[in-house]
């Protein structure tokens, strides 16, 4: 599947959406896949993962036509303060970036830790140091693996990087060109960054995430559900004139008995919202993505 061109960008989801509703891997890889995504990020747990459920995993979403480009990871361990959790929490990355690299992803969202004790009594500088080091480290190795490394703004109080501005420091200190960034455009809303912040991610941003909210509190909600005004980012995102990956983020589903609806609602709404910004083309099936269980 071709990736690049005329500023076009494809269209997936996070499969935690059916994970975290009961639904099994492979049925919900195959969900994806009928309703018309064009790809999908597997979330899962590299240090356990079962040679099986690779495979399977693997196999699927070949079949499917449904390439795998990226591979959520939370470490919130790399900023810790002490050096055998920091270095537990690398040799886990690592296994990501092996995985990562054996689905033939493009690159693993990570998701760094928060200061602790509210700053008060670690120095901030120190935690900050700490991931840079951290960050470098992995960057080396994905570098060898040929996958990017996307980080998450999270817009919590104590995130480490928690607005636009923290993430542009934060990469261009590191300085590793393998240490990128992820786009959340519902993190971004919360964090009260514009889409006029994005034009300092040009040249940095290598992946993004798209969901609704209710402009207070982390939602992960289908697009529509919020109040997230999604245009102007998508616009932003164009200007950017990114190639790569929107992926719808949902999670906890309100009622995991209609999860296939829920996605089927969230895609629709993205597909037109991308279509409308020039940044997808329209699919011929997406004003009918098909019966919700014709999968069992």
């Amino acid at each position: 599947m071709d990736f690049t061109g005329k500023n076009m960008m494809k269209l997936g989801i996070i499969n935690s959406a059916f994970s975290q509703a009961g639904v099994d891997t492979i049925t919900g890889l195959q969900h994806i896949a009928r309703i018309g995504f064009d790809c999908v990020d597997i979330f899962t747990e590299a240090a356990t993962i079962s040679p099986q459920e690779k495979l399977a995993i693997a196999r699927t979403c070949e079949k499917e036509n449904l390439p795998i480009i990226s591979l959520p990871v939370v470490a919130t361990g790399l900023i810790d303060f002490n050096q055998p959790v920091r270095d537990f929490h690398i040799s886990r990355c690592k296994q990501f970036l092996d995985l990562a690299a054996d689905f033939e992803a493009h690159n693993i969202v990570l998701v760094l830790g928060e200061y602790l004790w509210q700053r008060e009594v670690i120095p901030a500088s120190d935690q900050w140091r700490w991931a840079m080091e951290m960050c470098r480290i992995l960057g080396d190795y994905a570098d060898r693996k040929k996958i990017d490394i996307a980080l998450e703004l999270e817009p919590f109080r104590m995130s480490l990087l928690n607005n636009v501005n923290a993430m542009v420091r934060f990469i261009d200190e590191c300085g590793h060109p393998r240490v990128r960034a992820n786009i959340d455009i519902s993190h971004l809303v919360l964090s009260d960054c514009g889409p006029d912040s994005l034009q300092r991610l040009n040249g940095k941003a290598v992946h993004a995430h798209i969901s609704d909210c209710d402009g207070k509190v982390h939602g992960d909600l289908p697009p529509g559900r919020g109040v997230v005004k999604f245009t102007p980012y998508l616009q932003a995102i164009k200007d950017l004139r990114m190639s790569g990956v929107i992926s719808i983020e949902l999670e906890y589903s309100p009622d995991p008995a209609h999860i296939v609806e829920w996605v089927e609602e969230a895609y629709r709404e993205t597909s037109r919202l991308m279509h409308l910004a020039g940044l997808r083309e329209e699919k011929a099936s997406d004003d009918c993505p098909g019966n919700s269980h014709s999968v069992q």
